[in-house]
């Protein structure tokens, strides 16, 4: 390892950046070394330029990509490198608007039905049943779930921030079964252990397992961990939770964030009473000649 990347690793985790993070931000910054063929020490603002329009237009890479690389492009050159390059240096792609795919209830129960295995059922059933991120559920441990106060508590979430998230009566019953049909074991305690049991399962073999289940169960939408994350929370919202609850159990440091879940509940958006119906105003009626 050179002493610059070692340097950048160190100053990723001097900042708290997590381990996702980092691995994004030395996959980008290495690939851009890779392209010139040169230590990114050596290079400029416009080598950061013509690189975007390579990812842009022959990579064919989504602008939340592209924007990904200049995210770690200028963390390395602000804060590695030191260069007195400010963050309007760094133009980023606009991005389009998307709505998250979200299953109704009977799609979310015809998906399970077909999800291949024990573990991994119980894997996604945690990220609907609380509205978990796959790395947070592949990461809980068995101390971590408390049955007396029916909560789960999730360590170190992203932006490493710890919250609780609830224990449905039917989650814990499906944490139960799991449980004593696998026994997981292991130093770490980890409740989803891989075959190496100090280590937790891969969310590529969470991903596969969605994408075998999805297939046998026959549903057109594309279906991910993170898709029953969505429809943990646009459900709450349809079921009439307050968004602000929903809000603290998705670990979202902003409101926005979540009301974005407003704009796929259609339940929502028809039991919404229009203005006009509070004007109490009859329409009036052209007189008969």
């Amino acid at each position: 390892m050179t002493p610059l990347r070692q340097r950048f690793i160190e100053d990723m985790l001097l900042r708290g950046l997590a381990p996702t993070t980092q691995r994004s931000y030395i996959h980008y910054v290495a690939g851009f070394a890779k392209y010139y063929n040169l230590s990114p020490d050596k290079l400029d603002l416009e080598a950061v330029r013509q690189y975007q329009l390579y990812l842009l237009n022959e990579k064919k890479l989504s602008p939340k990509s592209v924007n990904a690389f200049v995210a770690a492009v200028q963390f390395f050159y602000q804060v590695t490198v030191e260069m007195p390059w400010g963050k309007e240096s760094f133009s980023r792609v606009r991005e389009g608007s998307t709505l998250p795919v979200v299953l109704s209830p009977e799609e979310v129960a015809q998906f399970f039905d077909h999800v291949p295995s024990v573990k991994y059922r119980a894997v996604l059933m945690l990220c609907y049943g609380a509205g978990l991120r796959i790395g947070e559920a592949l990461t809980v441990k068995v101390g971590d779930i408390d049955s007396k106060r029916m909560v789960i508590r999730i360590a170190e979430g992203k932006g490493r921030k710890d919250r609780y998230v609830m224990l449905s009566p039917r989650l814990r019953q499906v944490l139960r079964s799991y449980y004593r049909a696998v026994r997981p074991g292991g130093t770490e305690d980890w409740m989803f252990p891989s075959w190496c049991p100090d280590r937790h399962l891969s969310a590529s073999s969470i991903s596969q397992a969605c994408r075998d289940a999805s297939q046998q169960c026959g549903l057109s939408k594309r279906i991910t961990a993170h898709t029953l994350r969505h429809s943990f929370a646009t459900h709450l919202l349809e079921n009439g939770t307050d968004i602000r609850v929903i809000q603290v159990l998705l670990g979202h440091t902003r409101i926005d964030t979540t009301a974005r879940y407003t704009m796929v509940s259609t339940h929502v958006i028809a039991a919404t009473p229009s203005p006009l119906d509070a004007l109490g105003i009859k329409a009036k009626q052209k007189p008969r000649k």
